[in-house]
């Protein structure tokens, strides 16, 4: 389990984190969440991303207490809270429901009605009362991230979440160049797009002679560069079990090539993917 990722505070985490969006929607459902998320600590993975929009933090909270120090922990501010009373009011929400005294990494969830400038001050702000360790962006494509590297604060982001999987590949283009040029990873969601690609034959065959899992192989594949963080939702303790032996996955040289035949790389500019 050697693939790691490094934010440019020199911070390092492992590649593959554990995802949360649609957890806590089923309340049959939150044991085996908890637990699976608590299964993931465990095996090392660190990154746990949850968001206000989520409505689990709570749930994510629970299933942290008592191994919080073992997590880099990332929540979400939604935009139309993202001024900068409002974004400083929704982090100590989220403070108090993850029983937590800080957030490792919070986010811009996307682009909204305020100056950027009036939410990057309120970033600013809750770093500096150590509320948060780091703060950056989420869905947010080339033209928005330029306009945060416009000032001089607004260079301090530190990621962009954004939808990145083997059908979606249009950061590749731009997106991705541009983050890389400026040491910033990617954190990618939905990287097996919500269990759509695992029935794809191109992907099955390639893990059948692996003797891997089609999750394990695309998951490895969002990995392969260096700068992704990959995070899926792990809702049950079999499905992180398996997940995280996608760290030990190196894709040939003959596999990736067949993976670019049937899931293309970007020839020009695609709009922003979003889910």
């Amino acid at each position: 389990m050697n693939k790691t990722v490094k934010f440019p505070n020199g911070t390092t985490v492992t590649a593959l984190g554990l995802g949360t969006w649609h957890m806590g929607e089923d309340n049959t459902r939150r044991n085996a969440e908890i637990s699976a998320l608590r299964r993931g600590v465990e095996l090392g993975l660190e990154v746990v991303d949850t968001a206000e929009m989520y409505e689990n933090e709570e749930l994510v909270g629970e299933a942290l207490a008592g191994i919080r120090d073992k997590v880099f922990l990332v929540s979400k501010v939604l935009p139309y809270n993202a001024d900068f009373s409002g974004t400083i009011a929704a982090c100590e929400r989220s403070l108090k429901k993850l029983r937590t005294d800080h957030i490792d990494l919070y986010l811009l969830h996307w682009s909204g009605r305020y100056p950027i400038e009036e939410t990057v001050r309120a970033m600013e702000q809750l770093t500096d009362d150590g509320k948060i360790g780091m703060w950056g962006v989420s869905n947010m494509d080339v033209a928005e991230m330029e306009e945060f590297f416009s000032f001089r604060e607004g260079r301090k982001c530190a990621t962009d979440q954004v939808l990145y999987n083997l059908a979606h590949r249009g950061i590749e283009y731009d997106l991705m160049p541009w983050c890389d040029d400026r040491r910033m990873p990617i954190m990618a969601y939905s990287p097996i797009l919500q269990g759509e690609l695992l029935s794809d034959p191109v992907l099955r065959e390639i893990a059948d002679e692996r003797g891997a899992t089609p999750s394990q192989i695309a998951l490895a594949w969002t990995m392969r560069g260096g700068n992704v963080i990959s995070i899926p939702k792990s809702g049950s303790v079999s499905h992180v079990e398996d997940n995280i032996k996608a760290l030990d996955i190196q894709l040939t040289e003959n596999e990736l090539n067949i993976l670019d035949t049937y899931f293309p790389k970007p020839a020009g500019k695609q709009p922003l993917d979003m889910i």
